[in-house]
């Protein structure tokens, strides 16, 4: 079977091995040389599509060859083709990776349900991946991401960007210097409000799809429905099940990162949500996400819980934050460790605080500076130092986050993770929330 033809039922093979697959990644770091630039392309330019391409390509290690998206207009692909006029342009990224001799490297900025099936491609045509958070829309796609990403010798990185801000920096730092202890529990929190539909029912009827979207091409492995003037393109998907996952999924591998990193979390083992019963098709307006990990060199007992909170307005319970003082503000988005000899406040982009005061005076407290976490991505993929956030890092953070929206379906009941058998082992029905149906002719074979 050809090449273009396997791409045409989503590369079936992506992840079995069942085909030739060319040259590897790394292969291909070391064919391109040092004397050309790595090609690079972006499959959806549009929204944060945009400043992931702009903050790539920024590198002088990149050259932009190709653009994808199903939208032509000034707002995604004609302001991509405006910016770099050299870079051939796609309206389906399956054929983008059927004339990809000169792309090495390929970013995923797509809606959260079409990053595993672009990436799992990307990497099996031996391209490097940078890849849009969450890293995928379910739990099984987050292992085979990771799993693919250490077959195919892939250079990845998520785009849990602020991973490399000073701020999630030196409150990592902060943890692992010791500065408040071993770590109690924690709690991390979103009470933004999001923009997006959410506890809604479908809306009726259809309108007519603009020339400049390519409806059919959008939908992509979800099922067929029918298009609705700014119901889901190009912004109001992240409240749908089918293609996004809730304020969890959109802030989780954010806000959760540095917890993650400063106590080097595994998966957990146990999860408990309490939410509203959600409609059929849209994620609900508020949760409450109880986690149980077990403990490491960074916590102070064998089991870590550590509980998440969205809806508007919503922080934590004081009485639950160790020394954080009673008239302290809290940031709208963030996290607190509570440790032993202190508490630390993350705020979501912003630098941690730590109390009591009086133990951390502010000139003593160490600061840790800033990378950038898109160019990183670039000067790894040419044997320039390593990524933060690759797949073996961002698919288990992704598994965890996911894991919570799965919760979030079944309210108060306590669902038990076997993360080596990836199985919820004492809850049938939250087991099938674990791999999703795709649309016919795109199904792919995984490892």
């Amino acid at each position: 079977m050809s090449r273009k033809i396997r791409r045409r039922s989503f590369l079936k093979s992506a992840v079995s091995g069942g085909g030739a697959i060319g040259l590897s990644a790394m292969q291909y770091s070391r064919v391109y040389g040092a004397n050309r630039r790595m090609g690079i392309a972006s499959v959806g330019v549009g929204g944060k599509g945009w400043s992931d391409l702009t903050g790539v390509a920024a590198s002088p290690e990149v050259e932009v060859v190709a653009l994808c998206d199903i939208d032509s207009s000034e707002q995604h692909l004609g302001r991509a083709a405006k910016q770099y006029p050299a870079a051939r342009q796609h309206a389906d990224w399956r054929r983008l990776l059927d004339d990809a001799k000169d792309i090495q490297g390929i970013l995923v900025s797509t809606p959260d349900f079409m990053h595993a099936p672009v990436a799992l491609a990307a990497m099996q045509d031996g391209k490097h991946v940078f890849c849009q958070k969450p890293l995928t829309h379910t739990v099984h796609e987050a292992r085979q991401m990771r799993l693919a990403a250490e077959k195919f010798n892939a250079v990845t990185q998520m785009c849990n960007q602020i991973q490399s801000h000073s701020a999630y920096r030196t409150a990592v730092h902060m943890v692992h210097s010791g500065l408040i202890g071993k770590v109690r529990q924690v709690h991390s929190w979103q009470g933004g409000t999001p923009r997006w539909p959410r506890h809604i029912p479908r809306p009726p009827g259809r309108d007519t799809v603009p020339t400049n979207v390519r409806w059919d091409l959008w939908q992509g492995v979800a099922p067929e429905r029918p298009y609705k003037v700014g119901m889901y393109h190009p912004f109001n998907w992240r409240g749908w099940q089918a293609y996004g996952t809730g304020q969890l999924g959109d802030f989780g591998c954010h806000i959760l990162d540095p917890v993650f990193k400063s106590l080097k979390l595994s998966a957990p083992t146990r999860i408990k949500a309490n939410a509203p019963a959600m409609q059929p098709e849209t994620w609900t307006d508020r949760s409450t996400v109880e986690y149980e990990f077990p403990g490491t060199q960074y916590t102070t007992d064998d089991t870590l819980r550590l509980t998440w909170y969205d809806a508007s307005g919503v922080t934590p319970p004081r009485e639950s934050l160790g020394d954080v003082p009673a008239d302290y503000k809290l940031p709208g988005a963030g996290s607190v460790l509570v440790g032993e000899k202190g508490s630390l406040v993350i705020p979501h982009v912003a630098m941690p605080r730590l109390f009591p005061e009086a133990d951390f005076p502010a000139d003593e407290l160490p600061v840790v500076e800033g990378v950038n976490h898109y160019t990183q991505w670039a000067d790894a993929c040419v044997g320039k130092g390593k990524t933060t956030s690759s797949f073996d890092y961002a698919g288990p953070l992704t598994e965890t986050v996911l894991l919570g929206t799965i919760g979030i379906r079944f309210p108060g009941e306590q669902l038990t993770w076997d993360a080596d058998d990836l199985k919820i082992t004492n809850h049938a029905m939250a087991q099938n929330w674990i791999k999703k149906q795709y649309r016919k002719n795109w199904q792919p074979t995984w490892v």
